[in-house]
């Protein structure tokens, strides 16, 4: 049960990740993040049937590990960005480049773990399940509402 809700954990949180990344369109458009979370927050608690009280202590927890795990893969990021910034890259560069990876994944499930226990304080199983599933459904709606707005703000 514990690892399932950990492999859930890591689930929800990759396609955050990857809206926040591309949260900008080739015309700079950004996303609305405060209405974004507003919306998340009222379906997760619509489709799980959390009640307020749920709710808000279930949000601030997945807001704190989101924000990490954003954290971690920025740094990432950055790292990536300068080796691929530069043109003469060593053998040794790319070793540490794929360590860093794994370090990062491993970190990240560090924090699912972590952050399981608190969750299983605040939620039952069924809520906790109901709200990572719904959670990921909504992600998954916005990722492709924001791909179509996007194509279809090209083709204008």
């Amino acid at each position: 049960m514990r690892r399932s809700v950990i492999l859930l954990l890591c689930l929800l949180t990759l396609p955050v990740n990857f809206l926040i990344l591309s949260a900008q369109t080739p015309q700079n458009r950004k996303m609305n993040m405060a209405d974004y979370e507003k919306r998340k927050k009222e379906y997760v608690t619509k489709e799980a049937g959390l009640t307020q009280e749920e709710a808000s202590k279930y949000f601030p927890l997945s807001n704190e590990l989101t924000q990490k795990k954003f954290t971690l893969h920025r740094s990432h990021r950055d790292k990536v960005q300068r080796i691929k910034d530069n043109s003469n890259i060593s053998d040794e560069e790319y070793r540490r480049m794929l360590e860093d990876d794994v370090d990062v994944k491993l970190k990240e499930a560090e924090l699912d773990k972590e952050y399981s226990a608190k969750f299983e304080k605040v939620l039952s199983p069924e809520k906790l399940f109901k709200a990572q599933q719904a959670e990921r459904n909504f992600i998954q709606r916005e990722v492709t509402n924001f791909r179509n707005e996007a194509k279809s703000n090209t083709m204008r």
